[in-house]
């Protein structure tokens, strides 16, 4: 479905699309450098988040709980990085299960968080459906969920694919269009659903938020934190994740020739590494928003900062 997994229909002369052509062979530099500052980065703020989640002393509440699987995640995606450095090519069909196992479980998770502060804030009497057992429910079928999808595009595809071109997919044959459309819908579903469940639930919370009897001033400082985080959360949300899923949507439409757009199918292909590396950026966002969006945490030393983790969540 991406550009790698598809063979090249701009050689095919008898392509509408066959004399448009760019070079991308900065790619595998810009994932080289890209790929390195987010593992080192993305390295060290996951794991002092794990760490610090497993060894607080707070109650490990409905949150927290979706919070460690969103860390855990990230830092899986993290590590998962040097294989997709040094392995690009040999082992596609590895690296592919542990990219979208690793993405669309950040993007879940973060879906799980905002609708658990919908329950908190909007429905505060529905607390069962905040226990720790259906947090926990929810986090195992959120596993299982994703796991199942990212085994099994890959699986689909390997139906079709020749086995020493186990990555490929010819757009030209009917068969592996459909395999193509398929993985696609998946993809944009995975993203689309997760995105307007999550910006209902934060509109639900910013509405409640803007009642007046949230505007007190003895409310004030939580109400003004809440809403940063929140508006913090959506920004990163839709700033990571947007571009790539639209970039992908034009460059398979554009490549299948089901959108013969010359221009459109250079620039898709050309700012593709970019924007899958702004959507793994995100698993370096996410413990930053947490730690540092509060306004109490440059005031507080370190301690006291971690103690308050989980109250400076999305909320």
């Amino acid at each position: 479905m991406e550009h790698w997994n598809m063979t090249d229909l701009t050689a095919k002369p008898i392509s509408p699309l066959s004399n448009c052509t760019v070079d991308t062979s900065y790619r595998f530099t810009f994932y080289q450098v890209s790929y390195s500052v987010i593992f080192l980065l993305g390295l060290v703020t996951n794991s002092l988040a794990l760490r610090r989640l497993c060894l607080s002393s707070c109650t490990m509440n409905s949150t927290a709980i979706y919070v460690v699987s969103l860390s855990t995640a990230d830092l899986f995606f993290v590590i998962s990085l040097p294989l997709r450095i040094y392995y690009y090519h040999q082992k596609a069909r590895i690296t592919f299960i542990l990219k979208y196992i690793c993405l669309y479980g950040g993007i879940f998770f973060l879906v799980c968080i905002a609708v658990d502060r919908y329950f908190a804030v909007v429905h505060p009497l529905a607390s069962t459906l905040r226990r720790r057992r259906v947090a926990r429910v929810v986090s195992g079928g959120i596993w299982c969920l994703v796991l199942g999808l990212s085994v099994g595009l890959p699986l689909l595809q390997s139906l079709a694919t020749r086995q020493n071109q186990p990555c490929l997919l010819d757009p030209s044959l009917q068969h592996h269009r459909t395999i193509i459309l398929v993985a696609l819908g998946i993809v944009l579903g995975s993203f689309l659903l997760p995105t307007l469940i999550l910006l209902y639930s934060y509109c639900r919370v910013l509405r409640v938020l803007n009642q007046p009897r949230h505007r007190c001033r003895s409310h004030r400082r939580g109400r003004q934190h809440t809403l940063r985080v929140i508006y913090w959360v959506l920004g990163v949300f839709l700033l990571c994740f947007l571009p790539y899923h639209i970039n992908l949507l034009g460059y398979t439409l554009t490549h299948m020739e089901l959108l013969p757009h010359c221009g459109l199918a250079k620039v898709t292909k050309a700012v593709h590494p970019v924007v899958l590396s702004l959507a793994s950026f995100n698993c370096c966002l996410n413990p930053i928003i947490y730690y540092f969006s509060s306004s109490l945490s440059q005031n507080l030393p370190e301690s006291v900062m971690f103690s308050q983790f989980t109250q400076a969540l999305p909320r």
